[in-house]
């Protein structure tokens, strides 16, 4: 079976996709190890016994609402290439608002600490480490198995100013004040219907729910960011599209000043922030 014949068949499969041309394409690069202009290129080229049984599995996991990123075991976040597992929440590109605002706030020139809660793949705390070389970043995840995808994606970058701990939250080992504090927690009804639809559906459900509203975690972080944030030290959340309203409510509520919500890329709410006055 040559390469065009073998995307053709794969696309009339993926009958649920809303994007089986580039789901195929990703999917047979993966198998083949190479780029996708590769398949335009030459796309006569035939392709061996192994290569065909290897895709078409690919494919039927993915007919099955299986999340690309974790079919490849990779995902691009902050243009950095990410390993992925079904132990840790797949990157968004909505959370890169998150690092932008992150960023916005930690200097390039001088030292500053950065505590990031619930770090999964590691992609926040990678992007500012990448972009900010002299903050010190701590990173912490309650999974074992998610800091080590992080512990992974970080010595892949090359990146030495990030320290990862197991904890939950704040019951970290050797807790100190921070600058700055990121998260981006899970914030979805546990009776949320998009829980059991699409790609979300293989995710951990720990990653993503938070309760009967999706505040519970919220609300954990911003009264303990209290005691751990220096003097004018930001906490940055993100949160669901519909929360914004709630989450400023809960950092007003628990004195935080500044408060302000940044949009996404499809112009809804997604990030809050506060500035810590002692």
């Amino acid at each position: 079976m040559q390469i065009v014949d073998a995307i053709k068949n794969a696309q009339l499969q993926l009958v649920e996709s809303d994007s089986a041309r580039l789901d195929t394409e990703i999917l047979l690069c993966s198998v083949l190890k190479c780029e996708r202009t590769h398949l335009y290129t030459c796309p006569e080229q035939n392709l061996s016994s192994a290569e065909i049984n290897s895709f078409n599995e690919l494919i039927g996991q993915r007919n099955e609402g299986h999340p690309i990123a974790h079919l490849i075991q990779e995902k691009e976040f902050w243009s950095l290439g990410l390993k992925v597992t079904t132990d840790t929440l797949i990157p968004r590109p909505e959370t890169e608002v998150l690092v932008e605002a992150a960023l916005n706030y930690i200097p390039k020139e001088s030292s500053y600490s950065v505590l990031e809660l619930g770090t999964g793949t590691g992609a926040i705390s990678i992007a500012i480490a990448s972009d900010r070389q002299l903050a010190n970043i701590t990173a912490t995840d309650i999974k074992e198995s998610a800091l080590q995808v992080a512990q992974l994606n970080a010595k892949s970058h090359q990146l030495n100013n990030i320290t990862f701990e197991k904890a939950d939250w704040f019951d970290i080992k050797n807790i100190n004040t921070y600058d700055l504090i990121v998260s981006n927690p899970p914030y979805i009804s546990i009776n949320d219907p998009h829980l059991r639809q699409g790609d979300v559906r293989f995710e951990p459900e720990s990653a993503l729910v938070s309760g009967k509203e999706g505040l519970d975690d919220l609300g954990i972080i911003i009264v303990g960011a209290i005691k751990h944030l220096n003097t004018n030290g930001w906490l940055l959340l993100e949160h669901g599209y519909q929360q914004g309203n709630a989450v400023r409510q809960l950092l007003k509520e628990n004195n935080f000043s500044t408060i302000s919500t940044l949009k996404d890329y499809s112009n809804l709410d997604r990030v809050s922030i506060g500035q810590w006055i002692s």
